[in-house]
C-alpha cells in the first residue's frame, strides 16, 4: 500500500514512539478493508513498537482503532486516511505512542483538566484540505484525555450511513451523536466550545496586554508579513486573527507564488504562522474585530474593541482582514449551507459521487470547479450570469470538451429549492428571453468571487471604497492617521496572495515611517 518512500519515511517517525501500541482493526471482504489490511501492515512492519490485531468488531467495517496497552487513548479511523489524511494518521501514532504533540502547555492542560466524557465523530474526504486540522486536533485530544473518543469517518467509503445522517459537506463534526461543528476547527477552537469559561479567561487576559506599536488586525499572508516586518524592526508588535492563514486555509493548489512551484493552502498558512512566531508577535487567535476608535489626540493610541469586550489599544494599525466567499443571495442559499449548497468544491466535491450539481459562477474559479466536479458527479450545470464565461481560454476548452457539463449563460439564478432537509433543484432566468427555469439536482456550488471582510469598519472613520474595500493610497495609508491596510480587504487591485504579502509588507513599513516621524511630545503621550 505505501511505497518504499513512505515506508522509509514511517520508520524514521515511528522511532520517536515512547510507548507500544495495537492497530486494532474490524475489517470485512470488500476491497476497502483489503487496502486498509495492506497499510496497517506496512505501518506495523516500520516498528517493533507496534503490533497489529485482527480481532476488531466495530460495527463501522472497514476501520481500525490506535490504542495503548493501558488503555488510556482510543483513535479510530473508518476508512483509508490517506491523501491529506496521511499526516493525521503520523501523527495519530506518534501521539498515542507518547510522542508530545506540538501544543502549548497551557493547552495540554487544558484538555487533560476537561470534565465530561466526549464521543466526537467526523466525516472527511481525502481531497479535502480543511479535514485534516479537524482530524488531527480531536485525535490529538483523545491521545491525550481517555474520556474524550474520536472516529474519523470517510464520507465518500460510508456513503448510506453520510446520507442518513444528511451529511453533505465536509469536515462535518458531531459529539455525542450531535452536530457540534462544521468546517475548519482547531484545538483552541474545539476548546473554546467545550470549555465555556474560555472565553471570559482570554478576554480578561487580553485586557492585561500594553499598548503595542504595531497591531495587525487578520493572520492571513497580508497580516503574516506586516508583523514579520514591524517584529524585525524590533517594535512592540501584536496580531489579533480570527483564523491564522485566513482564506489561504481553504486554498488548495497555488501554483502562482513565485520560487514554489507548487504547494497546498493549509501547508503555506502553516508556515505564515510558523515564520511569524520565530519572532517576539504577541499572536492573539480566535480574535474578532468589531470596532475601530480613532485616538482622542493625534498621534495618540487607537483602539480596536473585540467581540469578546476586551479592547487592544495601540499606535498604529494595520487591517489585513481579509476576503471570503461572495454568496448569491436568493432565497434558499442560507437555508440550504451545507445540506446541498457549498463553497468548496475539493472539500464537498465525494459527498456528491454519482450526484446531479449546479455550479453559480463563470469565472477561473467556477469553470475550475466545474471541471473538477465533472469527475466525480453524474452532471453539471454551470450557470452565468454574464453572456459569456470569463474564464481562461485553456479552461474553458477543457470545460467544452467534458460530455457531463452543461454551460448555461445569460443566466440569473432566482431560487434554490430544498426539501427542508437537502437541495432538490436550482431555478434561473432566461435574462435573454425573460423565461424561468428549473432544474433538479442535489448539490449548489457558489464560485461568484469574494466579498471583503469589512462590516465592522462601517462606523469608524475608515472610508470604504462602494465595494466595501478600505481605500488605501500607494503607501498603504487609510483615511485614519496611524491606520494602514494591505491585502484583499482593500482597493488594491489583483487579489493574490503573492500581492497581499507585498502590500503588508509595504503597510508595515509605511507604519514604522509613522512612528518614528511622531512628533516626540506627541509619541511620549501615546
Amino acid at each position: 500500500m505505501l511505497d518504499a518512500g513512505l515506508k522509509t519515511q514511517l520508520t524514521t517517525y515511528l522511532q520517536n514512539l515512547r510507548q507500544p501500541i495495537e492497530l486494532v482493526a474490524s475489517l470485512g471482504d470488500d476491497k476497502g478493508s483489503k487496502d486498509i489490511l495492506a497499510l496497517l501492515e506496512d505501518v506495523a512492519a516500520t516498528s517493533d513498537k507496534v503490533s497489529l490485531n485482527l480481532a476488531g468488531d466495530d460495527a463501522r467495517k472497514p476501520s481500525f482503532a490506535i490504542t495503548r496497552a493501558a488503555g488510556d487513548a482510543d483513535v479510530r479511523f473508518a476508512g483509508l486516511p490517506l491523501g491529506h489524511e496521511f499526516t493525521s494518521l503520523v501523527l495519530a501514532l506518534l501521539h498515542v505512542g507518547g510522542h508530545p504533540p506540538r501544543l502549548d502547555a497551557e493547552v495540554i492542560e487544558r484538555i487533560k483538566g476537561l470534565d465530561g466524557d466526549y464521543s466526537f465523530e467526523t466525516y472527511f474526504s481525502q481531497s479535502c484540505q480543511n479535514c485534516p486540522d479537524v482530524v488531527q486536533a480531536l485525535n490529538t485530544m483523545s491521545a491525550l484525555n481517555p474520556r474524550i473518543r474520536h472516529v474519523a469517518i470517510d464520507g465518500a467509503l460510508f456513503q448510506a450511513e453520510v446520507e442518513q445522517r444528511q451529511v453533505m459537506a465536509v469536515p462535518t463534526i458531531l459529539l455525542n451523536g450531535q452536530p457540534f461543528g462544521q468546517g475548519r476547527m482547531e484545538v483552541e477552537q474545539i476548546l473554546a466550545k467545550l470549555d465555556t469559561g474560555a472565553e471570559a479567561r482570554a478576554a480578561e487576559k487580553i485586557k492585561t496586554k500594553d499598548a503595542f506599536e504595531v497591531l495587525v488586525i487578520g493572520g492571513g499572508p497580508a497580516g503574516a508579513a506586516a508583523a514579520v516586518y514591524a517584529a524585525r524592526k524590533g517594535i512592540r508588535t501584536g496580531v489579533a486573527a480570527e483564523r491564522f492563514g485566513g482564506q489561504v486555509l481553504d486554498t488548495m493548489a497555488i501554483e502562482n507564488f513565485i520560487s514554489v512551484q507548487h504547494t497546498e493552502g493549509p501547508k503555506l498558512a502553516t508556515a505564515l504562522e510558523q515564520h511569524v512566531k520565530q519572532y517576539d508577535v504577541d499572536v492573539m487567535n480566535l480574535q474578532k474585530a468589531v470596532g475601530l476608535v480613532a485616538p482622542k489626540t493625534p498621534g495618540g493610541l487607537i483602539e480596536v474593541k473585540l467581540e469578546n469586550g476586551a479592547s487592544l489599544k495601540s499606535r498604529t494599525v494595520i487591517l489585513s482582514t481579509g476576503a471570503r466567499w461572495r454568496n448569491v443571495n436568493v432565497p434558499g442559499e442560507a437555508e440550504y449551507k451545507n445540506k446541498g449548497v457549498a463553497y468548496c468544491p475539493h472539500c464537498d466535491g465525494p459527498l456528491f459521487k454519482g450526484k446531479r450539481v449546479a455550479v453559480i459562477g463563470g469565472g477561473n474559479s467556477g469553470v475550475e470547479a466545474a471541471i473538477d466536479l465533472a469527475g466525480i458527479v453524474a452532471h453539471v450545470t454551470l450557470i452565468e450570469y454574464d453572456s459569456q464565461l470569463r474564464a481562461d481560454a485553456v479552461l474553458q476548452r477543457k470545460l467544452a470538451s467534458l460530455p457531463n457539463v452543461t454551460i448555461v449563460t445569460s443566466a440569473m439564478t432566482t431560487e434554490i429549492h430544498g426539501d427542508g432537509a437537502k437541495v432538490s433543484g436550482l431555478s434561473y432566468k432566461d435574462r435573454n428571453h425573460d423565461t424561468a427555469h428549473r432544474v433538479d439536482l442535489e448539490g449548489v456550488f457558489v464560485q461568484i468571487g469574494l466579498v471583503p471582510n469589512t462590516e465592522w469598519l462601517k462606523d469608524s472613520n475608515v472610508a470604504l471604497s462602494n465595494r466595501g474595500e478600505i481605500e488605501v493610497d500607494y503607501r498603504g495609508e487609510t483615511s485614519m492617521p496611524g491606520v494602514f491596510a494591505a491585502g484583499d480587504a482593500t482597493t488594491t487591485p489583483y487579489k493574490q496572495i503573492i500581492i497581499a504579502m507585498g502590500e503588508g509588507a509595504k503597510a508595515s513599513l509605511s507604519a514604522f515611517d509613522y512612528l518614528i516621524r511622531l512628533p516626540a511630545e506627541q509619541a511620549e503621550a501615546a
